[in-house]
């Protein structure tokens, strides 16, 4: 298996899909907008978008199975896996802000291989395969090599459904809003750990996430530098929904304000 060939080929399939939502926004009517649950919006433009990449993605690599956010394919048991979120911030989309983008991760036995992310709106593609760097529109990225929380900016999501954790939110928002440069609330978790692997965020925080929202971006994290851990200092952020992504020198840090406010 040829694994920067095949990810060359990933990152050109996703361009191409980007280049349809990017289209299809200008033109975008709010009232196709259908709610799966609470909170949790999607269009016909999610829809193609994901049936798009399956197909493209089907080609590249025949013998992967899929993890797909609008179920344009069963769950399958396989020993490669293609996790894909087609549009990371269909809300941001749907209210036209424009922060939003694709995410797709490759993993083998449920170990991330390759992670892609395409933020649509600023052309910028971020990207990593197995033993390789990471890359930004073809450029090497690093993580930023930041020891001191009170000097970083940092990224997180709010609770939109899962209230019952609003409280811990809030005491942890308290810590880091006195304690860091400021927070940013994106609406894309792929975004945010894409931003952390180029350095422009110090670190990012989030529960609730699935594993579509994280499985491209964790990998290109981990081939910038970066260090990852869910909120008990393990390594159950695919499929645990919850993440801290930072620096290795930062991590300690941020983790242990995370860990104080939601597991003490």
């Amino acid at each position: 298996m040829n694994s920067g060939k095949i990810c060359i080929e990933v990152c050109e399939l996703v361009k191409q899909v980007g280049i349809f939502i990017r289209n299809e926004s200008k033109t975008f009517d709010q009232s196709v907008v259908e709610e799966k649950s609470f909170n949790q919006l999607v269009s016909y433009v999610d829809k193609t978008a994901e049936e798009k990449l399956v197909a493209g993605l089907k080609k590249i690599f025949p013998d992967a199975g899929f993890i797909t956010e609008e179920q344009t394919v069963v769950s399958e048991e396989k020993e490669w896996l293609w996790v894909i979120d087609p549009l990371d911030g269909t809300t941001n989309f749907i209210h036209q802000i424009p922060v939003y983008s694709i995410s797709i991760g490759l993993l083998k036995n449920k170990k991330p291989m390759m992670g892609i992310v395409y933020e649509i709106n600023r052309d910028e593609l971020f990207y990593a395969w197995e033993n390789s760097k990471a890359y930004l529109n073809g450029k090497e990225i690093h993580v930023k090599q930041n020891a001191e929380l009170s000097m970083s900016l940092l990224a997180t999501g709010f609770p939109y459904y899962d209230f019952d954790i609003m409280q811990k939110y809030l005491e942890t928002l308290h810590v880091l809003m006195k304690g860091t440069r400021g927070m940013r609330r994106m609406g894309s978790a792929a975004v945010d750990l894409a931003y952390v692997a180029c350095g422009r965020f110090d670190g990012f925080f989030e529960f609730g996430l699935s594993s579509w929202d994280v499985a491209g971006g964790i990998f290109i994290v981990q081939q910038a530098g970066g260090k990852l851990s869910d909120f008990s200092g393990g390594d159950d952020y695919i499929f645990g929904r919850e993440i801290i992504a930072s620096s290795a020198a930062l991590h300690k840090q941020l983790f242990d304000v995370v860990y104080d406010k939601f597991r003490k």
